[in-house]
């Protein structure tokens, strides 16, 4: 099994990373070269998804990619007025453009081997929507319509495709996406059913089981980890 976790220097990605090493050859991308080289995995390849990924494109079809973890993502925080055309492009690019680019690249490979998994790292955001965060909430719910889609294309193929959409996690990107809010954390944690922010470890573990036989019958899902934020307060 050859795995593709993008994102991985910090955070979920980090943890996903760290989670699948026991499953097969674990491979990283994200910009931070020096981040990669402190986790023990097989290879890793620096990449920025707002910009050129071809080298990434290349390095997923040499490394014969069939799990492919679509974590990275990028939170923008403003009203929509307020917000300059190149940020637009920029969490466009990084959270749905790339994403589809790399589940293209990976494709060829797992149909030729019937069998593959693709999880995409969504948001709760782009299940509810978010105020003042619409094109973030907006790439995420893309990344749904995307799994969708693709589940039926490729169920033939013994390829699965599911979203994972966390809500509040305790992650730097979490915490600074606070920081950019109106809502400080014990306002924000008031409206979490459960009163606490996910920890990263349990979007590795679910990232682990939807890899698994045990999960081939779940495809096409966008399965919520929210501690309850999405059923209400």
């Amino acid at each position: 099994m050859n795995i593709l976790v993008t994102g991985a220097s910090k955070g979920i990605g980090k943890a996903i990373a760290e989670e699948l090493q026991t499953l097969g050859n674990v491979y990283v991308t994200a910009r931070n070269t020096k981040a990669l080289e402190s986790l023990n995995c097989k290879g890793f390849c620096t990449c920025d998804l707002s910009e050129d990924i071809t080298p990434l494109i290349e390095f997923i079809k040499s490394n014969n990619i069939d799990v492919l973890v679509n974590n990275a993502g990028e939170y923008i925080y403003g009203a929509i007025d307020s917000v300059d055309c190149e940020k637009i492009n920029h969490i466009y690019k990084t959270n749905l453009i790339a994403p589809t680019k790399l589940i293209k690249a990976a494709v060829p490979y797992m149909k030729q081997n019937l069998w593959g998994r693709i999880i995409n790292i969504g948001s709760i955001s782009g299940v509810m929507g978010e105020a003042n965060a619409s094109l973030y909430s907006a790439s995420k719910a893309g990344l749904l319509g995307l799994t969708k889609a693709l589940a039926l294309e490729l169920a033939e193929f013994n390829i699965t495709v599911n979203t994972i959409n966390p809500g509040w996690v305790d992650t730097e990107l979490g915490m600074a996406s606070i920081d950019d809010s109106e809502f400080s954390k014990e306002e924000i944690i008031e409206t979490i059913p459960q009163r606490r922010f996910v920890k990263p470890e349990e979007v590795a573990k679910l990232v682990k089981y939807l890899i698994s036989e045990d999960a081939k019958g779940i495809t096409g899902q966008g399965i919520n980890l929210c501690a309850g934020l999405s059923v209400g307060i």
